[in-house]
Formats: structure tokens, C-alpha cells, sequence
């Protein structure tokens, strides 16, 4: 009956088991899973060449079907709430009887990781067992499943079942036996979570993107912008198509070619038109001028900007082309001319239908984008990651946020950033989710109408944003946001409150780095602490490095699949300087707790030498935050004979003093030396494109000061 099943299986569902080679020899073994449908301990029975005891939910003999088929193989029926039953599977363990168990102990309703008990994870503690993950993945789009809604199904869905490496749980050092569990049930959590990224396929940005369509369908609408046309994933790929055989036409293979375009469909085509002619989008910044983007173009040997001249003149950027040296600049509009019937042909008759032979892909670690760094600190440099890098990054995120195709994303940060473009541009199109994609993220009184108007579920952004959306918005306009999620600065505290008290929304703070496509840490529901960007993500190994003068924390170095190829830098353009060993130092000063959430102190750059004492200037702003909440600031330094630096502080809020200041620091408990000696009064603090504050223009305000 078994090598009948087994044969079924494998002719229905085309059963591929991946990591054979995992698996142990001897010893105690508790195999887990991730729970995605009533067909999963089925297939772990027949797949796994292992006789083990299955940890069933007690509700689960209730069924007669799944009476019968336990009947056959040894089970042990638990409820997984009870601190007791754990003692069963314990006992099983010590005996030498391998034991499958879904730590999850139920079936995912989301289509990603649910809530993981604690018991599981005491378990493996406890016995000091050898945990084998297997991770299953197919099962959740079959009719077996628990999903709904816009899920999609199919009758018989491919299924693979990938045996990742060993590992195992060290039992936590912590004073009670409730603390104890707990620790050990977050350690299983990693774990299944580190199982979710590792067994991610290795393919390129346009080769993932045929995957979502095989999945989804041609027809699910799911793409958006103020054109308020939903365009589907059949007309996608035939725009995707059409615009990298044009691009094509003024370009080499392997060619970085600047993209000078804003949040809109054609920019997404775009992308992945390139993607699958081997051609790399470098992402320009349209708001650094004629100068960020030459040196940009520099850096990066770009020799061919695509643009529109719809878009040039709606963002009255034809002073800066025209101040652009040595660069052949195709607009979109001229190239459409340039499709001749021979190209029509070839889309509508062959490419549309059979894309993956129609285009020339390259391979997983080849250069999939440039993107430049802010500038905040000096010229720009190019960051090249690898399509590996980009889809690893989305793999980690969705290893811990379940983003759904129920899911609507609202996308106005740029796609020149990092946190939009991997984030906004590729992520929701790569796992089915839906998007509107918005121009400018500075219209803040048109964006929470548009997320009340096309029922928005995410939204990504940064403090200075969130908080002025906040101020804008209609307390019910976001009624349907599941996640707001804050990068690329510090979230404000006050910005924090507003939305609690307003819309009643958590806002889950993250850290990133373009250098890393760019997030490394996030806050999530199932990990969530205020005050910190949350814990890193799978996949990542990190190091501190002790920085003298800063007795708190140390400086965070990262090494993992989402880490950039390289850089791109203006004194020696187009040379790829790969990171030593892999690693990237991102320039922050952080502590990890035990529990492994990351606090973020202050950049390197950003502390002061105040009398042989380093001061952070995160710590100046917090405390002018605290004492001005509904105003903005921002600190940095003037050369000072005596002390060796001063703090200059900006501000907003013409009343702002230091005996304010230093009540606001009394409170935080910070010394008197992270008081700004100085206040500056701005209408306005300088911004970036991205959102940032414009540190390199306040620190020449400074010293004209």
C-alpha cells in the first residue's frame, strides 16, 4: 500500500524530495515541518526513509479517514497546549524513536510560518536531540490546504520536500523553568524560520517572475498606478518583454544602463525586460541633480540613460539632462518607434507564449541591478547586487512576515532606493501579492486617501513619512493596513504614539542597508520590541568590533546571501571592489540583546568628540525630541578650538532652549554633554530624495555658522 501511495504521489503531485544527503545515521532524531496541509504527515510518511512516531493533534483522530491512516504507522495524539503532553514525546525521544512533530500545531491559514509552540522547541532542549527540518512546499495551493481567498489552488500542485541540514537546541540559561520553555520555543522558531529561507530556489529576477505567473495565472490583476488601470500578470510580461527587446537594440549584453524613470507600470516592465535580456538597470536618483547623477553615471559606467519625455517634463528635469556629459539619452517614446514587425512577430507569435526560450537569462550570481547610495555623505557609489542577492533578500522577509496575495501594497518610496525597489518593485510581484505604485511619497495629504481608496494592506516608509501622513490623514483612512513598516531612518517616538493612539496601527520598526539589499533586521508580529529595529534575518551571520571611545555596543559587521557584490566607486569607475571575506561594515554602533534584537546607538560618523568624550548625536536628537515632539531636528558638529567639537543643534521650533534640553535629558537619563551647546532655527530641515535628512548640507550650514 506504501509504494502504491508513493507511486501516486509522484505521478500526481510530481513529488522531488532535495537534501537526501542530510539526513543522520543514528542517534536521537525529532524531525519538524512546517504545516501546510492535510497531506503533509502523508507525505512525510511515504517520502522520509525513516519509520518514525508521528505528534498528532488530539482533534486530528476525530476525523476517521486520518483514524485509519494513523492506524498504519505509530502516532502519539497531544494537545499542544498542555505542558504535559510534551512529556510523552520526551520519553519517545530518550527511548531512541525518531518523532516527526509540525511545531506550528496546526495548518498554516496565511500560506507562511504561523505561531511555533514552545513545547517543541523544550523538547529538543530538553533531550538534546538532533533536529532534522524538512521543508514542505506545494501542498498549501492544493484543495488539502486551509487557505482562502485569493490563495491560488490547483488540482494537483507540484510538491518538493527539501531535508535541510541538521542542527539542535542548547537548553537557555534562565532562571525559571516558564523562562526556559519559552527561550527554547523562540530558538524553534529561528530555526523553522531558517528552514524557510534556506530551501528557497536559486533562480534570476525574470525567472522568478515566470514562476509567480505559472502559480498565480496570467489573469490575476494585480499591478497599479495613478493610471488606475490593474494590469495583469499576462500584460506584464508582454510589456516586460517588449520593452528589454528594445533596450536591447541600444545596448550590450551585460551593460549597465541608467533608468531614470518614476514609480510607475512601465518602470516595473522595465526591470525585468532588462532582467531577461541581461541588460542592468542603474537606478538614478531624479532629485540629486545634474551633478549626483553624472558622478552616479561615472561610477558605474553608464553610457545610455532610458527616460520619457512625458516624464522629463512633468518633473521639469530637462535642466538637468542637459547639464549631463558623455551620456546618450533614449527616451522611451522614440524607442517605441523602433519595434518593427519582425519584433511583433516575435512577441505575440513566440515570446509571450514561451518566454523562457525567447529570452537570453544569465545566471543567479550575475549583477541584476545597480542601485547608489544616498550621497549623504559624499559622492555616490554604485552597489551591484546579484539576482541571488535581491531574492534572497525577499526570501528572508517573507521567512518572517507573511505578505500574502491577499495583500495590497502601497509603494511611494522610489524605486532608486534600495527599500523600494526590493521591497515595493520586485517583492510583491515575485509572491503574488498586489501593488499601486505612487510618484512621490511627499504627497501627504494624497496618499492616506489613495490607501483608504484602493484598500491598502502594507505600506512602507520612513519616520519623517509615517509622521506626516499621520498628521494628514482621516483616523479611519487606514483601516485596512496589516503592516506599516518603518526603514531607512530612526522611527520617532512621537511618530510611534500618533499611530497607536490615531489608527490604532503598530508600527514595526526595520534596519537595512542598500549595501544589503537592503533589509537586515525587523520587527515582526511574532518578534516585536519597542526601542529596537528587531531581530537580524535568517541567513545572516553578524560580528561587533569594539570602537574606542564608545563603551556601549560595538560596531555591526554582516556577512550573508543578501550582502552586495560590490561597489562601483567614482575614483575608479566601473572596477568592481568586491567586500573583504563577504563581509560589509555598515558604519552602526548596536547592541543584540540575549534575545537577539538589534538596538541601533548611532552611525561612526554621526558621534562627537566633546572634550575627549564621544557623544552620540542620536542621543542630541532623541533629547531635542522629547522636548520639542511636534517639531523636527536634527544635530551635528562644528569644530570647537577648546573642546575639540561642538554640537550644533537644528530645529523647527523657534522656542526651543537649553533648559528645555536639558530638563528632556534629565528624563532619558543622558548626560549634560549630549546638551546642544548650539540651536539653529530652520524653517526646514534639508531632505534627501529618499527621505533621509541631508547630513552633508547641515554640516556645511554648520560651518558657514
Amino acid at each position: 500500500m506504501k509504494t502504491l501511495l508513493r507511486l501516486l504521489c509522484r505521478i500526481l503531485f510530481r513529488v522531488e524530495i532535495h537534501g537526501g544527503v542530510n539526513l543522520p545515521e543514528t542517534g536521537k532524531l525529532l524531525i519538524i515541518a512546517n504545516h501546510e496541509s492535510f497531506l503533509d504527515g502523508l507525505l512525510l510518511g511515504l517520502f522520509l526513509p525513516i519509520r518514525a512516531t508521528f505528534v498528532v493533534h488530539t482533534t486530528v483522530l476525530n476525523n476517521p479517514v486520518f483514524r485509519l491512516l494513523l492506524s498504519r504507522v505509530p502516532h502519539l495524539a497531544v494537545d499542544p497546549t498542555s505542558p504535559l503532553a510534551m512529556k510523552k514525546v520526551i520519553r519517545l525521544l530518550e527511548a531512541g524513536k525518531p518523532v516527526v512533530i509540525f511545531p506550528e500545531g496546526r495548518i498554516t491559514m496565511t500560506g507562511s510560518l504561523m505561531k511555533v509552540y514552545d513545547g517543541p522547541g523544550f523538547v529538543a532542549a530538553k533531550t538534546g536531540a538532533t533536529i532534522l527540518p524538512v521543508r514542505l512546499d506545494g501542498a498549501a495551493r492544493s484543495y488539502f490546504s486551509r487557505l482562502s481567498g485569493n490563495h491560488p489552488r490547483s488540482i494537483f500542485p507540484k510538491i518538493t520536500l527539501s531535508i535541510l541540514p541538521t542542527t539542535s537546541i542548547t537548553m537557555p540559561d534562565a532562571p525559571s523553568a516558564k523562562l526556559r520553555r519559552r527561550m527554547a520555543g523562540e530558538a524553534m522558531r529561528r530555526v523553522m524560520q531558517e528552514m524557510l529561507f534556506a530551501s528557497q530556489p536559486v533562480q534570476t529576477l525574470f525567472s522568478a517572475l515566470l514562476d509567480a505567473i505559472k502559480i498565480h495565472g496570467r489573469g490575476t490583476r494585480l499591478l497599479e498606478d495613478m493610471q488606475q488601470r490593474e494590469e495583469t500578470y499576462g500584460q506584464l510580461l508582454k510589456k516586460s518583454l517588449a520593452l528589454g527587446r528594445l533596450v536591447g537594440k541600444v545596448s550590450a549584453v551585460g551593460e549597465n544602463v541608467g533608468v531614470l524613470l518614476p514609480n510607475v507600470t512601465n518602470t516595473i516592465c522595465l526591470i525585468f525586460g532588462m532582467s531577461a535580456m541581461r541588460r542592468i538597470p542603474a537606478m538614478l536618483n531624479y532629485t540629486a541633480g545634474s551633478a549626483g547623477m553624472q558622478n552616479a553615471c561615472i561610477a558605474a559606467g553608464v553610457r545610455t540613460i532610458v527616460t520619457s519625455r512625458q516624464f522629463v517634463a512633468a518633473a521639469k528635469l530637462a535642466p538637468a539632462l542637459a547639464g549631463l556629459e558623455n551620456l546618450n539619452i533614449v527616451y522611451l517614446e522614440d524607442l517605441r518607434t523602433q519595434f518593427s514587425l519582425w519584433d511583433k512577430i516575435w512577441l505575440m507569435g513566440f515570446a509571450r507564449w514561451m518566454p523562457a526560450l525567447a529570452v537570453q537569462q544569465g545566471q543567479a550570481d550575475d549583477p541584476a541591478v545597480v542601485l547608489f547610495t544616498s550621497g549623504s555623505e559624499g559622492k555616490p557609489k554604485g552597489v551591484v547586487h546579484t539576482h541571488r542577492g535581491i531574492l534572497s533578500n525577499i526570501a528572508q522577509i517573507r521567512a518572517v512576515i507573511d505578505f500574502s496575495p491577499s495583500d495590497k501594497f502601497m509603494i511611494s518610496l522610489p524605486l532608486f532606493h534600495a527599500f523600494g525597489f526590493t521591497c515595493g518593485g520586485i517583492m510583491p510581484l515575485v509572491t503574488g501579492s498586489r501593488m499601486f505604485l505612487y510618484p512621490s511619497p511627499l504627497h501627504y495629504r494624497i496618499i492616506p486617501e489613495i490607501i483608504y481608496d484602493r484598500g491598502c494592506t502594507v505600506l512602507f516608509g520612513t519616520s519623517t513619512f509615517l509622521g506626516n501622513y499621520a498628521r494628514f490623514a482621516h483616523p479611519y483612512d487606514f483601516y485596512k493596513l496589516r503592516y506599516v513598516v518603518a526603514g531607512a531612518e530612526k522611527l520617532n517616538e512621537e511618530v510611534r504614539k500618533t499611530w497607536m493612539e490615531k489608527f490604532g496601527i503598530r508600527i514595526l520598526e526595520g534596519y537595512g542597508a542598500t549595501e544589503c539589499a537592503p533589509v537586515l533586521a525587523v520587527n515582526t508580529p511574532m518578534a516585536c520590541r519597542a526601542g529596537t529595529v528587531g531581530p537580524l534575518l535568517p541567513g545572516l551571520e553578524s560580528r561587533l568590533e569594539s570602537v574606542p571611545g564608545i563603551a556601549q555596543g560595538g560596531l555591526l559587521s554582516v556577512r550573508g546571501p543578501n550582502v552586495m557584490q560590490g561597489y562601483y566607486l567614482f575614483d575608479n569607475p566601473g572596477v568592481l571592489k568586491p567586500p573583504a571575506d563577504g563581509w560589509y561594515s555598515t558604519g552602526d554602533v548596536v547592541e543584540i540583546d540575549a534575545d537577539g534584537f538589534v538596538r541601533i546607538l548611532g552611525r561612526v560618523k554621526r558621534f562627537a568628540k566633546i572634550a575627549g568624550e564621544m557623544v552620540s548625536l542620536e542621543v542630541v536628537e532623541q533629547i531635542a525630541n522629547l522636548a520639542s515632539p511636534d517639531c523636527q531636528h536634527a544635530a551635528t558638529t562644528q569644530v570647537d578650538p577648546q573642546r575639540g567639537e561642538n554640537i550644533l543643534l537644528f530645529t523647527t521650533d523657534a522656542g526651543l532652549g537649553r533648559e528645555a534640553l536639558l530638563s528632556a535629558a534629565r528624563q532619558l537619563g543622558s548626560p549634560e554633554l549630549a546638551v546642544a551647546r548650539k540651536i539653529m532655527q530652520v524653517a526646514g530641515l534639508p531632505l534627501l530624495g529618499t527621505g533621509k535628512i541631508d547630513y552633508v548640507t547641515l554640516k556645511q550650514m554648520a560651518e558657514a555658522a
